[in-house]
């Protein structure tokens, strides 16, 4: 099987995410794409995130009615700070190689990977799929990217990709449908008040009602 592997803190999972997850899996043939929510982000560490627990269910919600979407508990049951490279070891020591394994990454992130916990040991794990961002169009991949990092990958000009030196993966780039929604901007929305209607699925913005999900605090409380 072809399987996207979809990382990130889903706080809250929107229709950006679902419509970038179906665009990927068209686009490369995917069998399924996993949905992985984090449990404790690297990169957002002492910022306020509800809890693993809440962002679990409103992704489970948000992809139940499609068959080729599914959500992994992976990081959220792991210990500790959720690094990118022990999922990735996690999933393919059990695939054993049985299944072809494309991590899926937003371009602003892929240009910091190089912050990243062993980020050259993460390359030859699986392929990348780099993704647009609302407004940009297709560069140059390694452009933004470290020196480290362009010294990993090496151009196949007959498959248009870029291989990473171990012959064994490769490093692709889509451009999205634009589609400007933020998790940043639905939290702010509900602590205001506003309505968040067709910028998540409506079990979720059901989800985020029932629980008093991103309610702007009172002072004293």
């Amino acid at each position: 099987m072809r399987i996207g592997l979809f990382g990130g803190t889903f706080d809250p999972i929107h229709w950006g995410h679902l419509r970038s997850a179906e665009e990927v899996s068209e686009a490369f043939s995917l069998d399924r794409i996993i949905f992985i929510p984090t449990s404790k982000p690297p990169h957002k560490r002492g910022q306020t995130t509800t809890s693993a627990r809440d962002r679990l269910a409103m992704v489970r919600l948000a992809v139940a009615e499609n068959p080729r979407f599914s959500v992994s508990t992976v990081e959220i049951r792991r210990p500790g700070v959720s690094y990118s490279i022990d999922t990735l070891r996690t999933l393919t020591a059990r695939n054993r190689g049985k299944d072809c394994y494309f991590f899926i990454l937003g371009l602003d992130a892929f240009h910091e990977i190089d912050s990243w916990k062993d980020f050259q040991q993460l390359f030859p794990l699986c392929n990348f799929i780099v993704t647009s961002r609302p407004g940009s169009r297709k560069a140059h991949l390694l452009g933004g990217t470290s020196v480290a990092v362009q010294k990993l990958f090496c151009y196949d000009f007959k498959e248009k990709v870029y291989r990473h030196r171990s012959g064994k993966t490769a490093l692709h780039f889509l451009q999205l449908t634009d589609f400007a929604v933020s998790a940043s901007d639905i939290r702010a929305r509900v602590g205001e008040g506003k309505s968040i209607r067709y910028l998540v699925p409506a079990k979720v913005e059901d989800y985020i009602k029932a629980k008093g999900l991103y309610q702007a605090r009172k002072e004293g409380t």
